[in-house]
């Protein structure tokens, strides 16, 4: 399982951060573009993908792995 995606505000615009990555993966103009390249990246890896608002809160996530909260059936 890969490192979750965290969708981070940089002074660029927004930032695709793996977890406890210093460096950005991606940066964008807008959140929109990050969030989707984020979760390319998230479903490849199989795991969460965290979006945040400009103050650093979590606004959103969504998971591509093995998530134990889900159940089917």
């Amino acid at each position: 399982m890969g490192k979750d995606q965290h969708v981070v505000p940089h002074p660029d615009g927004w930032a695709v951060k793996g977890e406890g990555n210093s460096k950005a993966t991606k940066v964008t103009e807008t959140q929109s573009q990050a969030i989707d390249a984020a979760r390319e990246i998230a479903k490849n890896q199989q795991s969460e993908l965290l979006i945040h608002r400009k103050d650093g809160t979590i606004r959103d996530r969504d998971s591509y792995g093995n998530d134990p909260k889900s159940s089917k059936g």
